[in-house]
């Protein structure tokens, strides 16, 4: 275990780092900042999509909020709720849950809205931008307070092009074709 360190001077030097504890940091400005912990809400949205997924994919390609990705901007790395990772990955990610620049990005990237303005800013922009610049190639907004999915599906020029879905509107995805999943049914109490 590492002695309590709060700043770095890069983010090969913050990979190294281990606090000795499972607190997940965003790298921010040189600096750690600690990511509280989900909500039980966000838990029960997140573990329902799990379920629904599951079947339809390897388990071993799903990771959901441990897995770290490397992002251009600030912070240096997002934490995504739920991630399918490639199949190359499975190999890749043994030492540390944690896809670099370097490597091949995730097939998709989920995200669940938190309560807040910070939040959904930080969901529907900030994280949009660097998933889009990373050329992850499917990324969801599910979002609680407005009971919406936001299907963002990378084109042929590296830009997202956005889907709505809500209410009992059957989910697409590229990666999942064969998903039988609706918005009502993730926000279902």
């Amino acid at each position: 275990m590492t002695q309590a360190k709060s700043t770095f001077s890069s983010f090969e030097e913050y990979l190294a780092y281990d606090d000795g504890t499972d607190q997940l940091y965003e790298f921010v400005d040189g600096e750690l900042v600690a990511l509280p912990p989900e909500s039980g809400r966000n838990s029960q949205i997140l573990m329902f999509m799990i379920l629904a997924i599951a079947p339809l994919i390897d388990p071993r390609r799903v990771r959901v909020r441990g897995l770290e990705l490397e992002v251009r901007g600030n912070p240096r790395n997002r934490f995504p709720d739920l991630t399918i990772i490639q199949e190359e990955h499975i190999e890749q990610l043994q030492r540390r849950d944690t896809i670099r620049l370097s490597m091949l990005p995730p097939l998709l990237v989920v995200e669940i809205v938190s309560p807040g303005e910070t939040n959904r800013s930080r969901d529907y922009n900030d994280k949009r931008n660097q998933y889009q610049d990373q050329g992850i190639p499917e990324y969801w907004i599910v979002d609680p307070q407005t009971q919406t999915v936001t299907v963002l599906k990378l084109n042929q020029a590296g830009m997202y092009i956005v889907i709505g879905f809500q209410g009992t509107e059957r989910i697409e995805s590229l990666l999942f074709p064969a998903i039988n999943l609706t918005p009502e049914q993730l926000f279902a109490p």
